[in-house]
């Protein structure tokens, strides 16, 4: 059963517990978003970005409130927080913007005569499973689009997250939200299940570990039911030896540490051309080791704990798997003394096939530097990993960047610069990765019935 908890991992100490939901609530909650769908897919478009634009506002108003929560919930440093709100109120802006634009009918050419045209429509309530690394951010980019579609949403958040999700579900009814168009939902796995296979939901978008996605769309495709799924990245950052070492020793750190390294795109494997390799390691690792670890509610720390306790061991099973097996290391190492779930920053080198650390995704602040003899090396070694989320290349030469770019077996490539996410760009991977896309409009396109209609006359 689902444990739906407050721990704070700073302290460990369990600040709130809340029940997980009832069969009868998750009934409830099925009826209620199956029935507003009838009423907000026939709503106007414009009525939609009404709502989403008082959404993002009502972030901004709250933004102190709710980073606190989940400074609290999860760890997150207290900037880092703020920056969540930030692009969690972009992303309701955008589609509420954008949305009309991405919904327009689009005329098709008919050899016969007569004309014909895509219409875009939702398609019902949408079940989500969110994760607990982002909890704003991650649920943004499934509703937003989705409600602009005129779907509608059932929301599951990680146990470790229920105040945050109280918290938005508040914030859409405080918006004016119709009754059933965004419910939350404090279910267990068996329900998930349940929901899933209900005829009531129309498709289903987990953000979550390979271990979930692969259960999620097992019985999914058992009930016919289109999933988006972002799952586990292990993204290779790429220096080449033209690259500007410090720059790219700057951008690395931070791109592998923030949000205490705990991201699907974080830069999670360095791969450095020998010619610049030392050079590189010891910018790297000045600036890894200058990280300022400490007190997630302090305005000034940089890492904080790791979400959970659990976190914590899995995290330090791998590292010291990698030690024990002929890993170098460069920095930390190891779990931090005292209380809460804390890790210190660290960098692992020597690192090979035999252990964890080289195939498995380490969710966590510890960096894998690897040394690589030209572009070919620096290629095979990006794309022997199971995953493909992401990559980043750093190089002077833009020409070389691109032809990189095609090899790389990834759905994201950055060059000279680190993974990230804004409200316009599509998120997503290939491989182990997952499967569809969010934000952008093609994050609109998922879970739409592109309805032909053709006529005459």
């Amino acid at each position: 059963m689902s444990v739906y908890a407050v721990t704070n991992p700073a302290t460990g100490i369990i600040e709130a517990t809340y029940p997980p939901a009832t069969d009868a609530q998750i009934q409830a909650a099925l009826q209620s978003a199956h029935a507003a769908f009838g009423t907000w897919n026939t709503s106007a478009i414009a009525t939609r970005a009404v709502l989403l634009n008082r959404v993002a506002d009502l972030y901004e108003e709250r933004r102190d409130e709710l980073s606190a929560i989940i400074t609290r919930e999860m760890g997150k440093p207290i900037f880092q927080s703020g920056k969540e709100i930030d692009i969690t109120v972009s992303i309701y802006r955008y589609y509420a913007a954008n949305g009309a634009k991405f919904l327009e009918d689009e005329q098709l050419e008919v050899a016969s005569g007569g004309t014909a045209v895509i219409r875009k429509e939702g398609v019902g309530a949408l079940l989500g499973i969110m994760p607990w690394n982002f909890p704003y951010y991650q649920v943004a980019r499934f509703a937003a689009p989705n409600l602009m579609n005129g779907n509608t949403i059932l929301l599951k958040h990680a146990p470790q997250c229920p105040e945050s999700a109280l918290a938005m579900e508040r914030i859409f009814a405080d918006a004016g939200a119709p009754v059933g168009s965004y419910v939350n939902i404090f279910a267990t796995n068996d329900q998930v299940a349940e929901i899933i296979a209900d005829p009531r939901v129309q498709g289903v978008s987990l953000t979550g570990s390979e271990r979930a996605g692969s259960a999620v769309a097992e019985i999914a495709g058992r009930n016919l039911k289109k999933v988006v799924l972002e799952l586990g990245g292990s993204d290779p950052f790429l220096v080449l030896e033209d690259a500007n070492v410090k720059r790219a020793a700057k951008q690395a750190m931070m791109g592998r540490f923030g949000n205490t390294g705990q991201a699907c795109n974080a830069a999670k494997r360095i791969i450095v051309d020998e010619l610049v390799y030392d050079e590189f390691v010891e910018d790297f690792t000045s600036a890894v080791t200058g990280i300022k670890v400490g007190d997630p509610a302090h305005p000034e720390t940089f890492l904080g704990p790791l979400s959970s306790a659990a976190a914590l061991d899995g995290l330090a099973a791998q590292v010291q798997d990698a030690i024990d097996k002929g890993a170098t290391v460069l920095a930390g190492g190891a779990a931090l003394e005292g209380d809460g779930s804390f890790f210190a920053p660290t960098v692992l080198a020597d690192v090979t096939p035999q252990m964890r650390a080289y195939s498995e995704e380490l969710f966590g602040p510890v960096a894998v530097l690897y040394k690589v003899s030209g572009d070919e090396e620096a290629v095979a070694l990006a794309n022997s990993s199971a995953y493909g989320l992401g990559a980043s290349i750093q190089t002077a030469d833009m020409d070389r960047a691109h032809g990189i770019a095609r090899q790389l077996e990834v759905g994201m490539v950055s060059i000279n610069q680190t993974s990230g996410s804004a409200a316009e760009l599509p998120f997503g991977g290939v491989k182990r990765s997952g499967v569809g896309r969010e934000l952008g409009k093609y994050g609109m396109e998922e879970f739409v019935n592109r309805k032909l209609v053709t006529f005459r006359g």
